[in-house]
């Protein structure tokens, strides 16, 4: 089949490992359900207050795009603080630090898109936030 259409229940969301006392953020792995070969993608939710760790894809770079809510990243060494709304977006290239945080009073739905589809090739940096 040439195609893979993806209707938001068929989406299998995880929480993914967060500290005491903060905020969970959730994902639901795209990849594999949409059949993609040489990219990988996840849709994210950060609930208000949560972050990702900050790290750098040694291998990979990766777009984000905020579908609802107020992005905050912090790119780059030193961290640079970046705000984008919803329908913007952020390309990151391999090597570059980041950390992902939502510090709005909502929800924050990001799609993520990287190549190649690496796993595994990130190293963990202390927190900008």
């Amino acid at each position: 089949m040439g195609y893979r259409a993806i209707r938001p229940d068929e989406l299998e969301w995880t929480t993914r490992p967060y500290e005491e006392g903060e905020a969970p953020r959730h994902a639901a792995a795209l990849s594999d359900l949409a059949g993609f070969e040489h990219t990988r993608a996840n849709l994210w939710r950060y609930e208000p207050g949560s972050k990702g760790r900050r790290h750098r894809d040694l291998l990979q770079e990766e777009t984000f795009v905020v579908l609802q809510g107020t992005l905050t990243m912090y790119l780059g060494e030193p961290p640079v603080r970046e705000e984008i709304p919803t329908g913007g977006l952020v390309h990151v290239t391999a090597g570059t630090a980041l950390q992902i945080a939502n510090e709005a009073e909502q929800d924050l739905h990001l799609y993520a898109y990287g190549a190649p589809p690496e796993h595994g090739h990130a190293e963990f940096l202390d927190p900008a936030v």
